[in-house]
């Protein structure tokens, strides 16, 4: 299979690769320096890219994110909105609309974003982040219709938060309650190809439970 992970060059997207790779899939994957997904044309061109060297992708695992908030509803930035809709809405449009085409030709294709509980639980300092998780959510949502009946599906994984062996080492006597491993987070994703599509597109796999 051929695996695109955006945002690939953090721990989360290092692992996702790492898991995919070591099951001896390609795994293609890009950051900030490799191309900008803010660039709707940069995106179009990079998935014609693909198309082209590998007659297309079995999976895209969107890992672009950020975080903002303020200590109440009233100290919320929107700055810090704009920023936040650029990282967590603009990107996933643009990577969802150049790849759509890809995942519809793919007899077992999955994409994938990461969302938190943040989404169904906003707090009041969390505004602009909350919100922008949810219109994230939606638009996959609306992606996974777009695939129904296909041998594809879209998926959202839900989690607290993620913690990884970096963040383990600057605070070694942090419990970090209810976070996922990010390698957790990536046998999640790989499971999602274990199971039919039908059964995992348009669904939000709580990973906290």
């Amino acid at each position: 299979m051929i695996i695109l992970v955006t945002g690939g060059g953090g721990p989360t997207g290092q692992a996702v690769s790492e898991h995919f790779r070591e099951r001896g899939h390609t795994v293609i994957a890009v950051d900030r320096d490799d191309v900008d997904l803010l660039d709707r044309a940069a995106v179009q061109d990079l998935a014609a890219r693909i198309e082209k060297e590998h007659g297309g992708v079995d999976g895209v695992v969107h890992l672009v994110g950020g975080w903002r908030g303020g200590k109440s509803f009233a100290d919320t930035s929107l700055d810090d909105w704009d920023l936040l809709h650029d990282l967590l809405i603009r990107t996933l449009q643009h990577v969802s609309l150049a790849f759509e085409p890809h995942l519809r030709r793919s007899p077992d294709g999955r994409f994938v974003i990461v969302s938190a509980k943040a989404a169904e639980r906003p707090t009041a300092g969390g505004a602009a982040y909350s919100a922008a998780k949810a219109a994230a959510e939606a638009w996959t949502l609306s992606l996974a219709d777009a695939l129904r009946g296909t041998g594809s599906a879209a998926t959202i994984l839900v989690v607290k938060a993620l913690v990884n062996d970096a963040m383990r080492a600057a605070n070694p006597e942090g419990r970090f309650p209810g976070f996922t491993d990010v390698r957790d987070l990536a046998r999640a994703i790989g499971e999602l190809y274990e199971r039919p599509a039908g059964d995992v597109n348009g669904i939000r796999w709580d990973l906290t439970q």
